[in-house]
């Protein structure tokens, strides 16, 4: 059913540290680890913390030991080593790297300046309905000064992206006609998340991108990106189900959904914790105790 590449193959589990862990988080980590265990592949950890307004010491300190409490240790590097600060890869960290590709991207001259705000790009939409916001190309030809603006986006082709997810099969994006040219670097010269991540992926050779169906729609512009920066394979991506509130939301940090501090604080185990996450992703017709092994055995054997 997965279709997954022969091992050993390299995925990752990384959250950020923008609020505390949940059962949502923990229904990915079963995707993540569970199938990297039923199917010889090695999961890596990496804290995804670009977001330096949100991003918080103590939420970090509070996932790694979430991680630990639930035993759910990366196959390379240690949870201790993000604590000693030897850590293998934290995305606050990786500037000198970003500004480097960054600049390879401007000496080919697939990146531009621009001073458009988000305000701006919203008042010039076309006035199609989208999902997401979409940017014109309103400084693509403009020659802006690099010096005004630390805003820099990636020109996106107008050709679609054809993938087959693991587990949806066959896709189809056309990414300049949902985001538009790709924002890299924000006007506050923070590196955006679809730019770092695909850096991040190529430079510690992810195989398999294992995540939430609500990331579906960017996987498009991530392989092109991934193209755009010579990446002779890019990796593969699974989507998963999401687990969502009775009113149809998925889980949210900020909303504090089922957090798993709440859940330990309650007296619940950590296999009781891994039960409930896997009942509510399709793995269990109820919620009991499990283990990682036997969520890699449900995972084998197909199932969701």
């Amino acid at each position: 059913m997965w279709n997954l590449p022969r091992s050993p193959w390299r995925t990752r589990f990384a959250p950020a540290p923008t609020g505390h862990l949940h059962l949502g988080h923990v229904v990915n980590a079963l995707f993540v680890w569970g199938l990297a265990r039923a199917f010889g592949g090695r999961v890596l950890l990496r804290v995804e913390d670009h977001d330096l307004v949100r991003s918080r010491p103590d939420y970090e300190a509070a996932l790694l030991d979430d991680l630990d409490w639930l035993g759910l240790g990366p196959d390379e590097g240690t949870t201790a080593e993000y604590r000693t600060g030897a850590h293998p890869l934290r995305q606050s960290d990786r500037g000198a790297r970003y500004a480097e590709i960054l600049a390879e991207l401007d000496r080919r001259r697939l990146t531009y300046p621009c001073t458009c705000s988000r305000k701006e790009i919203q008042a010039r939409a076309d006035g199609r309905r989208r999902d997401e916001l979409w940017y014109p190309g309103t400084c693509r030809d403009r020659n802006v000064d690099p010096q005004a603006t630390p805003i820099r986006r990636l020109r996106l082709g107008p050709e679609a992206i054809r993938f087959d997810d693991l587990r949806l099969g066959p896709q189809r994006q056309v990414p300049a006609e949902q985001c538009g040219d790709l924002l890299v670097r924000d006007r506050d010269g923070h590196w955006s998340y679809q730019f770092a991540v695909v850096v991040d992926d190529w430079d510690q050779g992810i195989d398999v991108v294992i995540r939430g169906e609500d990331l579906l729609a960017s996987t498009g512009r991530q392989i092109e990106l991934a193209r755009l920066l010579d990446r002779p394979e890019p990796p593969r991506f699974l989507h998963h189900a999401l687990v969502r509130n009775a009113d149809g939301r998925k889980l949210s940090k900020s909303d504090g959904d089922t957090g798993i501090r709440a859940l330990r604080a309650a007296g619940w185990s950590a296999e009781a914790v891994l039960g409930e996450a896997a009942h509510r992703a399709g793995l269990l017709d109820e919620s009991r105790e499990l283990t990682l092994e036997g969520a890699a055995e449900r995972l084998a054997a197909g199932a969701p």
